[in-house]
C-alpha cells in the first residue's frame, strides 16, 4: 500500500513558476517509476513527466524545456519544478506510481 500526498499548487501569472511536491509513504521505497499527470476541465488525464532510476526522465512534448521532474529518495518525495507557466498548463496535477494516485493539487495560470 502506498499513500501519495501532493502539495505546492496555486494561482500564478503566466511566465511564473511553481514547484509541486509529492510525499510518498507506505511501501514506496521499492518503487522505481513515479510520475506526474494532469487533467484540465473537460479533458482526459495526460502524462506530464516520469522518472526512473533505470531509464531516467521522460516529458510530454508540451512541457519539455519548462518542467523538471526530480526525486529525493531519502525523503521519499517527488518534485515537479514548473517554469515559464502558460494558461494551458492550468489543470489538476496528480502524483502517480504503480497503481496509486494522489488526491491532486490545482494549478491555475492566469493570462
Amino acid at each position: 500500500q502506498v499513500q501519495l500526498v501532493e502539495s505546492g499548487g496555486g494561482l500564478v501569472q503566466a511566465g511564473g513558476s511553481l514547484r509541486l511536491s509529492c510525499a510518498a509513504s507506505g511501501s514506496s521505497t521499492s518503487i522505481d517509476v513515479m510520475g506526474w499527470f494532469r487533467q484540465a476541465p473537460g479533458k482526459q488525464r495526460e502524462l506530464v513527466a516520469t522518472i526512473s532510476s533505470r531509464s531516467g526522465t521522460n516529458y510530454a512534448d508540451s512541457v519539455k524545456g519548462r518542467f523538471t521532474i526530480s526525486r529525493d529518495n531519502a525523503k521519499n518525495t517527488l518534485y515537479l519544478q514548473m517554469n515559464s507557466l502558460k494558461p494551458e498548463d492550468t489543470a489538476v496535477y496528480y502524483c502517480w506510481c504503480v497503481n496509486y494516485w494522489g488526491q491532486g493539487t490545482q494549478v491555475t495560470v492566469s493570462s
